[in-house]
């Protein structure tokens, strides 16, 4: 399988604690950073991870930041992405039965690296049960339907355009 990994600086170490079990697995990893603890914004890493799944040129994606929640967010952001924040490996295990998740976002402040590889176990080898909860899948996607358009820069490809500015005139 290709599996896309992405972190921020707090996520950094099990990152790359991660990165080498998974290649022991046998799976191709593609690494979208960061490559550092230094601080960094985790939407820098996450939305480029994620394009990548989207893309399809990754099976599936794993993010890390300290609560896993910044990652979560910003995951589900991308068009495509069905980002779960897991604690255990009940969670994991839902979220690909029941909701077909195609990222897999973790607290790296929060878990240990035992419960993590048993949670990433789990997830790579969990099927999606279909059935009345691909309704419910398609459904949850046609929700994107209401997506605002993007920005035109990718972060970590391009700084992000400043807001628009208020015209001068007399307020309506």
């Amino acid at each position: 399988m290709k599996i896309v990994l992405g972190s921020d600086h707090r996520g950094y170490a099990t990152k790359e604690r991660l990165k080498s079990y998974l290649g022991e697995l046998g799976h191709q990893v593609i690494d979208c950073g960061t490559q550092s603890d230094d601080s960094t914004d985790y939407p820098d890493y996450a939305v480029p991870a994620c394009l990548k799944v989207a893309r399809q040129e990754a099976n599936r994606g794993i993010l890390l930041c300290g609560s896993g929640i910044g990652m979560t967010i910003t995951a589900n952001k991308v068009a495509g992405i069905r980002a779960a924040l897991c604690h255990d490996e009940l969670t994991a295990e839902m979220s690909r039965r029941h909701n077909d998740a195609n990222v897999l976002c973790l607290a790296a402040d929060l878990l240990g690296e035992e419960l993590i590889r048993r949670m990433v176990d789990v997830w790579l080898t969990t099927p999606f049960d279909g059935g009345r909860h691909a309704r419910r899948v398609r459904k949850m996607m046609a929700a994107e339907q209401y997506l605002l358009p993007a920005a035109e820069t990718v972060p970590g490809e391009g700084a992000l355009p400043p807001p628009a500015k208020a015209k001068p005139g007399k307020p309506k």
